[in-house]
């Protein structure tokens, strides 16, 4: 389980990454849960919300980035 506080601390091509690395595991979860061969049904609910943090803090960045050019 990964921390915002965590994540902050990395750079926006690495959370990106993550970000496609968990897209990618939770198709595979999917197709593990539609089979029944899903065997840690708690991964899928933990992938999620993974990728709610890093979106959470790929967000925030985003917000901050154009408050802080308007003021130069």
């Amino acid at each position: 389980m990964t921390k915002a506080s965590d994540l902050r601390p990395r750079t926006t091509d690495e959370l990106t990454g993550e970000l496609d690395t968990l897209g990618k595991e939770i198709f595979n979860l999917r197709f593990q849960r539609a089979s029944g061969q899903l065997e840690n049904t708690a991964r899928m609910r933990q992938a999620r919300r993974e990728i709610a943090r890093i979106k959470t803090v790929l967000g925030e960045r985003r917000r901050q980035a154009p408050a802080g050019s308007k003021a130069g």
